[in-house]
């Protein structure tokens, strides 16, 4: 495989980052999972982290070395990250279940294959035109389905940020899958959470990375969607992918290239931050010792459900 990746996760205005992304692969397959934590509900950090990692850990267990059906991969850890969550505050008696979006591509054989909770949002350009995305869970998609509003309406809409679907509530989620996929050298695939494509629509998104180095108009792109946020701005983060080996003289030394992996060997970057919401639901930075018992505690809670 050979693709050049940039990620990037930014709090915005906000004082804690909920957001978690991450992505791993091996020498045939690779994986990219974006959750944004849901901030109107206790530990919605937490939710996201342990999404994030029990998708990570199932996917080197079970990558030997590609996945036999990527779609079912996706399916089925989304829901077992369902029932850690609502484990995860059963064995903490919080309250409230901590809750996530989701959205996880899967690429191999030259295929891609995404799933999605959420509004967190996936989208394959060709060529700068959108070829491929998903359809949010929310209030407002329903009512442009409805066409009781308009597209162009969603970003200013009261009710923008209403889900009916996610990870760790209270009635089982609606998972979204796509088709399986081809991919064509050049495709860019973007991954990201609200806080990026309610300030930058997908069309700009194209313009922004369509025949320029990701490497260096993403990172631009990502402060330009935090600096429209303004005081108000969501967490925004995004993986990006360019597919196949890298023709502009500026990212050639930068595409990665997989064959030299051995086979069972993965590289991995995942977001460690962990930040805490107490019952009252003041948050903040954890302390060090803090940070060591929350993933403790998390890897226990994926333990029981990785396999």
């Amino acid at each position: 495989m050979r693709f050049t990746i940039f990620q990037e996760s930014r709090k915005g205005s906000r004082k804690v980052n909920q957001d978690r992304i991450a992505y791993t692969y091996g020498r045939d397959t690779l994986l990219m999972v974006i959750c944004d934590g849901m901030g109107g509900h206790a530990g919605g950090e937490i939710a996201a982290q342990i999404c994030v990692r029990l998708f990570i850990e199932r996917f080197q267990q079970e990558a030997k070395p590609v996945l036999k059906n990527p779609l079912k991969f996706l399916q089925d850890t989304m829901v077992r990250a369902h029932a850690a969550l609502g484990s995860y505050a059963n064995q903490f008696s919080m309250l409230e279940t901590p809750r996530t979006t989701c959205v996880a591509v899967i690429v191999q054989a030259n295929h891609a294959y995404w799933a999605h909770v959420g509004d967190s949002r996936f989208y394959l350009f060709r060529q700068g035109g959108l070829i491929a995305s998903t359809k949010d869970h929310s209030k407002v998609q329903y009512l442009v389905d409805q066409g009781l509003i308009g597209p162009h309406e969603v970003i200013t809409h009261p009710d923008r940020n209403k889900i009916f679907s996610c990870l760790g509530g209270l009635v089982d989620p609606i998972i979204d899958l796509s088709k399986r996929t081809p991919l064509r050298n050049g495709d860019v695939m973007v991954m990201c959470t609200d806080g990026l494509w309610a300030t930058m629509p997908h069309g700009e998104m194209a313009t922004w990375l369509t025949s320029t180095p990701i490497l260096k108009t993403a990172p631009q792109m990502m402060r330009e969607a935090e600096k429209r946020g303004g005081p108000d701005g969501d967490n925004l983060s995004a993986v990006i992918v360019r597919w196949g080996p890298e023709t502009l003289t500026d990212e050639i030394a930068t595409t990665t290239t997989t064959d030299s992996l051995n086979l069972g060997d993965f590289h991995t970057a995942i977001d460690k931050t962990v930040t805490l919401t107490d019952r009252k639901g003041t948050q903040r930075d954890l302390t060090d010792d803090e940070i060591e018992r929350a993933i403790e505690e998390i890897q226990s809670t994926i333990h029981k459900y990785r396999k």
